[in-house]
């Protein structure tokens, strides 16, 4: 008996063939096709918001142990002092050098970095110190009035010197003399532009803290009385 093998392929295609287009009607009625499919926003949520202090940079809840702030020594000065690690701690300790060399010698009762925020007033200018993006100098003495007329135009010069990046709480309401602060966000690029100016200052002999100046220059003087007029109605 002879078979006609032309047939039986004809009839295995056949239902193979079926079987692919039942398959692919079946699964075509479950799925969307890409032209109609919805348009996705990603996940539901997202990651938390990371807490910041009031200028906008994350809060620490530690120093000195998986974190950005660490305690440092204040160069010349004989003391150290929790501060943010990088461009702010290059900013915030030429600061307390100045103060250092140019208002009153500083010993280590004289200046406070990085705090827990629980001790803090969270949405004050305060809290920055929870980011270790402040110093206290001299902390006991933060009501207005507590420099001398002299001191007050050379926390103003260190301040223009700072281009404001950095803000004085004494132009803060209420005042508080004894704080020090960045008052720029995290990506802000004039942290790191006055980070490296200071540090190129440093670097070279005649220039950065510790080097005197004329805090009563006429050039000096009208720097500084632009920026006070900047951030005391900023």
């Amino acid at each position: 008996m002879q078979y006609d093998m032309r047939n039986t392929v004809s009839r295995r295609a056949l239902v193979k063939g079926t079987g692919v287009i039942t398959v692919t009607a079946v699964l075509g009625s479950i799925a969307p096709s890409v032209a109609t499919a919805a348009p996705t926003s990603g996940p539901v949520g997202g990651p938390a918001e990371v807490p910041a202090s009031a200028n906008g940079w994350a809060l620490e809840k530690e120093a000195n142990h998986v974190s950005t702030v660490w305690t440092r020594p204040v160069p010349g000065a004989g003391i150290k002092v929790d501060v943010r690690i990088g461009d702010v701690e290059a900013i915030l300790l030429h600061v307390v050098r100045r103060y250092h060399y140019e208002i009153e010698q500083l010993s280590t009762v004289d200046l406070a970095g990085w705090q827990r925020i629980d001790d803090l007033e969270k949405d004050g200018a305060e809290s920055n110190l929870a980011s270790g993006t402040a110093v206290r100098i001299r902390p006991g003495a933060g009501a207005s009035g507590s420099l001398f007329p002299l001191q007050v135009l050379t926390v103003r010069d260190i301040l223009a010197d700072c281009e404001g990046v950095v803000r004085w709480g004494g132009d803060d309401a209420p005042a508080d003399e004894s704080l020090f602060y960045i008052d720029r966000g995290p990506d802000d690029p004039s942290v790191r532009w006055l980070a490296d100016r200071l540090r190129r200052a440093e670097a070279t002999p005649g220039e950065g803290a510790g080097v005197t100046v004329d805090v009563l220059a006429p050039s000096r003087r009208d720097r500084a009385k632009r920026l006070m007029k900047e951030q005391r109605t900023g």
